[in-house]
């Protein structure tokens, strides 16, 4: 029977949906090469339902071992715990086929080449994220309930917790940035990221004596930032041979917003990478990336532990400038670790040093919030070299009175991000 390319695509589709694994997972993580916030997915042609799935399959293990024969024999029919099972496993029947049928009919109305970019950004799991995948902005029903296009596929393709569109913020290229009721929305899962909510740092760890944590902290190992002119200078600071577009006649004229330098423990690594445009991504390797690559730096005699993590770093981070300040969506495989002067609590001597996980992003620097903690740093409690706009990012292993890490110097790889007066 003759089958179209788009009926192909939307199986291919269909198929690459992600699903809680089996073994407890809660569908707030992927598999492969996009991981997410907790517990563990596949990709498979399953269940996408996270509550139904766990109730089932609790019903079925909490079967009582005395109603099982000295053979292993099931329980008689009849008996309570098997009937609920089996209308569980027939309400999950039921949910998937009600989700098949919702999602083949939204992709449906797609045409070819749209379906082609978001194939792409799915099967890559956000390396090549493609284009914007437009439709009108209609609700679609599944399970009595009502949610946008852009809800369904996030939870079809990268979050089966997401619960509200509210916990969804598009990336600064995707035509949905700053357009909240628009005809049309972009359901491209990949140009969406989640959104980190507020949390209470967890209990303080720390190897200093209670006498020497109300000391003021060493400031000589410090995350204090690193200059240009003091990285420079450095006799731990290497060159890295590798080509650097934003060095070009041409950039040099236009205005750039930051400057981002790459770290190894204490060692900076390269050349300051001149940021003009208003994104940037900062990867270790993609198949196709325009950005800081970090795969492009040498630096011999490195560590085994340095070697570890540069391999975790993956597709790394987007990096924007938006109105509201700099934000940051972690598009790797890996937790990343950040710290700024607007993350931090004005007059709190404990760094805040917050995690996002992959898939998630974090507004990192706060221009407002900047202007009124410069004034009280100057006045009240700056005691060293403080640097106003500087950013740190590691990634994978964090820092902190919350770590073993006091210093992201001890951190095998990150990044230090040293914004611009000019806004």
């Amino acid at each position: 029977m003759f089958r179209s390319k788009r009926s192909g695509l939307v199986r291919r589709l269909w198929r690459s949906r992600v699903i809680p694994d089996r073994d407890g997972g809660d569908g707030s993580a992927r598999s492969g090469h996009d991981l997410g916030a907790t517990g563990s997915c596949k990709i498979a042609e399953k269940s996408p339902s996270v509550e139904l799935r766990a109730v089932a399959r609790s019903l079925l293990l909490r079967e009582p071992e005395e109603r099982r024969g000295a053979a292993g024999e099931a329980a008689p029919r009849g008996d309570p715990m098997a009937d609920r099972g089996r209308e569980a496993r027939a309400r999950l029947l039921l949910l998937e086929q009600e989700l098949k049928a919702v999602t083949y009919s939204l992709l449906k109305r797609l045409k070819e080449r749209s379906l082609d970019s978001l194939l792409e950004a799915v099967e890559s799991r956000g390396g090549m994220p493609g284009g914007c995948v437009l439709v009108a902005r209609t609700e679609v029903r599944l399970g009595g309930l009502a949610a946008p296009p852009h809800l369904l596929l996030g939870k079809l393709f990268r979050w089966p917790d997401l619960q509200h569109p509210a916990e969804l913020k598009p990336l600064c290229e995707c035509q949905s940035f700053g357009v909240a009721d628009g005809p049309t929305v972009c359901c491209n899962p990949y140009h969406f990221s989640r959104l980190c909510g507020p949390e209470s740092p967890p209990p303080p760890y720390s190897r200093l004596s209670p006498n020497d944590e109300q000391k003021p902290l060493d400031l000589s190992d410090s995350t204090l930032s690193y200059t240009e002119t003091e990285a420079t200078n450095s006799p731990n600071v290497t060159p890295g041979d590798f080509s650097d577009a934003s060095t070009s006649p041409d950039a040099v004229k236009r205005s750039h917003w930051c400057n981002v330098a790459y770290w190894e423990h204490r060692t900076r690594v390269g050349r300051l990478y001149t940021v003009y445009e208003q994104s940037v991504s900062i990867f270790y390797d993609l198949p196709q990336g325009n950005g800081f690559c970090l795969g492009q730096l040498n630096l011999d005699n490195r560590s085994e532990t340095v070697r570890r993590t540069r391999s975790k770093i993956g597709y790394g981070i987007l990096l924007s400038k938006e109105p509201d300040g700099v934000w940051a969506y972690n598009r790797s495989e890996h937790p990343i670790f950040v710290n700024s002067p607007t993350l931090d609590i004005p007059n709190c001597r404990t760094l805040i040093v917050r995690k996002v996980m992959p898939g998630y992003s974090i507004k990192v620097f706060d221009y407002e919030k900047s202007c009124l903690l410069q004034h009280t740093a100057e006045l009240d409690y700056a005691d060293g070299p403080y640097d106003p706009n500087s950013v740190r990012i590691s990634f994978a292993k964090g820092w902190g009175p919350c770590y073993s890490r006091q210093f992201i110097t001890s951190c095998p790889c990150w990044l230090e991000i040293l914004l611009s007066n000019n806004r």
